[in-house]
């Protein structure tokens, strides 16, 4: 089995006038939208986007971003205004979900005054946001800034999702201290600094309120219950394969992971694809993957697993691979119900010379609850045309759109929901989510035995219809 793991390097297409790049790029108005569920999952929550001044209705606070301290508390109520008025100002629905936004207002603004420290200022910040049941809609502190396209975040070498209702190591990094430490994909983690990690998840869901379903929003609760102060120790308890009772003494680091794309051959000349978000590199690297290693492939597989979404224009290309071009790939809505934009495939690169390479192979698509936003979008696209079978457990079920990160006052990050989506058919995925064609669900025992059935069913998808053919 042939691997080939290709990182986007950022370089600038050589062909094409100026001229025609302009034209492309402003006869697109989603050069501006970014579609990712800005929630960390290992850290999903994975071009740049700029910032505009922190609002249009507070046009001094640009000039003080980074300024203004939580310490204080008329900086505490600054901030906590600005966001409130944000959100009141820019969300794409005026109606809050039947949320009474002005309530949210009187009840969580005399906390954040009060707060102590920023840490509990940002948590009451969360709350309030949380009401809104939300996974895009979200607040960061200063130091947590979140990149989408390099997520930066805090990590003890592991990854933990629910499991079998426990919360269940699914993947070690490579030469870590937690490998080193013996733990290891199935092993279930039992106390946190002697707090059973069940009690820091109810107090992680707690802290974040709601978001845009309830799986995502225990899947963001239970990737933090190993947050905490970066070069801290944390003391990690937990049960291995073999039931046996370790535990080990961990550091907590930051840790920046840049999305890349990984293809690879299979048995019976089939090939997978594998990539955290959708980046303008990713979709360059895909056509070129396509064109060579992946040419003729007996059919691909392309898994979305651990994709948060991205770049609506990079998510556009890639789905133009698969589908003939001028075909609508749903519609972004916004506060007053109007279309704003319509993404359709194309035969061409929006930023680069190269073409769009078609392919007429088989597809099966892999999704989990971590697949979300402009993922789920393409999704949609795949399935509505019939183009691809899906395997895997139900996607998140959030997707809405951000035109651009806003700047607190103190130099936080405040990302806003702008616009609400529809399918092609008209179908509303934000709070729903798509259902695969066959469930397959995450098992302890697939970790423990290294076994990936989603994979295995989808290798048997593509033989059984390459028999058929």
């Amino acid at each position: 089995m042939r691997e080939r793991r290709v990182r986007g390097k950022g370089e600038k297409g050589k062909g094409g006038s100026g001229k025609e790049k302009l034209r492309r790029f402003r006869s697109s108005s989603l050069f501006i939208l970014r579609c990712v569920a800005s929630f960390s999952i290992f850290a999903l929550a994975l071009l740049p986007f700029p910032h505009l001044p922190s609002s249009p209705f507070s046009p001094t606070v640009a000039a003080r971003a980074g300024v203004v301290s939580t310490g204080t508390r008329e900086g505490r109520l600054e901030v906590f205004d600005d966001a409130w008025w944000t959100i009141q100002n820019l969300y794409y629905d005026p109606w809050f979900h039947g949320v009474d936004w002005r309530e949210q207002r009187n009840l969580f603004r005399p906390l954040a005054a009060e707060a102590q420290t920023e840490k509990e200022f940002y948590a009451i910040l969360r709350r309030m946001v949380g009401t809104l049941n939300d996974a895009h809609t979200r607040v960061f502190a200063p130091e947590e800034k979140f990149d989408w396209q390099r997520p930066r975040f805090i990590s003890v070498g592991v990854s933990v999702r629910e499991v079998d209702g426990e919360p269940t190591v699914v993947s070690v990094e490579r030469d870590s201290q937690a490998a080193r430490a013996g733990l290891r994909a199935g092993d279930v983690i039992a106390s946190i600094d002697n707090t059973p990690a069940l009690t820091i998840f109810e107090r992680r869901m707690n802290e974040q309120g709601g978001s845009s379903t309830v799986a995502a929003a225990r899947l963001r609760a239970m990737a933090t219950v190993f947050d905490g102060a970066p070069g801290s120790s944390v003391k990690v308890v937990w049960t291995d394969g073999r039931g046996r009772r370790r535990e080990a003494e961990l550091v907590r680091e930051w840790e920046e992971r840049e999305p890349a794309l990984r293809a690879q051959r299979l048995r019976g000349g089939f090939a997978l694809v594998e990539f955290s978000a959708f980046t303008p590199e990713i979709a360059r690297d895909f056509m070129r993957s396509l064109s060579e290693q992946l040419s003729n492939t007996r059919g691909l597989i392309i898994d979305l697993r651990n994709n948060g979404g991205g770049d609506a224009e990079a998510m556009t290309e890639i789905a133009s691979a698969f589908l003939p071009a001028g075909d609508s790939l749903g519609q972004f809505m916004d506060r007053a119900g109007r279309i704003a934009l319509e993404p359709r495939t194309r035969s061409a690169l929006l930023f680069s010379s190269d073409s769009i390479t078609h392919t007429n192979a088989p597809l099966v698509i892999i999704t989990s609850e971590r697949t979300s936003s402009a993922a789920e979008i393409f999704v949609a696209a795949m399935e509505r045309a019939g183009r691809a079978m899906t395997v895997g457990s139900p996607t998140c079920g959030c997707v809405l759109a951000i035109r651009r990160a806003h700047t607190l006052p103190d130099g936080g990050q405040l990302d806003v929901s702008e616009m609400d989506y529809r399918t092609a058919g008209g179908a509303r995925l934000e709070g729903v989510g798509l259902a695969p064609d066959e469930k397959i669900v995450l098992e302890r025992r697939d970790l423990l035995a290294h076994r990936d059935r989603a994979l295995d069913r989808a290798v048997e998808l593509l033989s059984a219809r390459a028999r058929n053919r």
